[in-house]
């Protein structure tokens, strides 16, 4: 599973790599054409390079560090689909709540049959089924260990869920502080060629276009990341609650048992 995850994240990456040279590339290849001077002389101009190939120019000629940074911004974004597609497949409700255990469930409490309970839960491991083992694992020492076992499971629960999405967030903020350590950089680099003198026009623009296009390429990656950790991170607090209410719900009857004292 975790190797389907890392395969899909990568073309996830390419596939958003492609899209954003299309994107910087669209309507920049304009043909060659003939230029008439005032004195009626004809001169052939040259058709000029496109902006996906300037892109493409900017990440590898650059320097050294430029380049790192440009990996740093694949990887920010790499990283961010993949915990984007691990989201998706962990945290939904059908996932966390599976209605087979919670039916088993409801069914062994409606028969008194805590042992069956128990066993519905190993049969269906989950978050679910991790907070009501923590309750009947109690069910000998009374109604009120119980409650603080199931809260106690139940925030356990929460902070494994939340800890994914943390690493959502963390590639959302990563990635445009890249961008603007890029920007600073290109900034650097142009300031730097027009204190030689007469600058080269070439390399100014190579700086100008770095310090841009690095800038771009980390809102590209943060925007996406921001919106499916605040999609995913409201999804999860709805679908706690619901477990939270549900699990108090199933565990009613207990409040009747009594404890035998030894």
């Amino acid at each position: 599973m975790k190797k389907g995850l890392i395969w899909f994240s990568f073309f996830g990456l390419v596939a958003l790599a492609l899209s954003a040279g299309s994107l910087y590339g669209q309507g920049a290849e304009p043909a060659a054409g003939t230029l008439v001077t005032e004195t009626g002389e004809k001169m052939e101009t040259p058709a000029p390079t496109g902006t996906g190939s300037q892109f493409i120019f900017v990440v590898f000629q650059s320097g050294l560090m430029s380049f790192i940074l440009w990996l740093a911004l694949f990887a920010s974004g790499g990283a961010g689909v993949y915990f984007a597609t691990d989201c998706a497949i962990t945290v939904r409700p059908d996932k966390i709540l599976p209605q087979k255990l919670i039916d088993a469930v409801t069914q062994a409490m409606a028969e008194g049959d805590v042992l069956k309970a128990l066993k519905a839960c190993d049969d269906e491991p989950g978050p679910l089924a991790n907070v009501l083992s923590a309750g009947f694992s109690h069910v000998e020492e009374g109604f009120d260990v119980i409650e603080e076992a199931i809260s106690t499971a139940a925030d356990m629960e929460t902070e494994k869920l939340m800890q994914k999405l943390t690493w959502l967030s963390v590639c959302a903020n990563l990635a445009p502080m890249l961008g603007l350590l890029g920007t600073v950089q290109g900034m650097i680099m142009a300031f730097a060629t027009l204190a030689g003198g007469a600058p080269d026009v070439g390399m100014l623009a190579l700086s100008i276009a770095q310090a841009l296009y690095t800038t771009a390429g980390g809102l590209v990656i943060a925007i996406p990341c921001v919106t499916t950790y605040y999609i995913f991170r409201n999804k999860a607090n709805r679908t706690v609650l619901r477990m939270e209410a549900l699990t108090m719900e199933m565990i009613k009857d207990l409040r009747h048992v009594e404890v035998v004292e030894d």
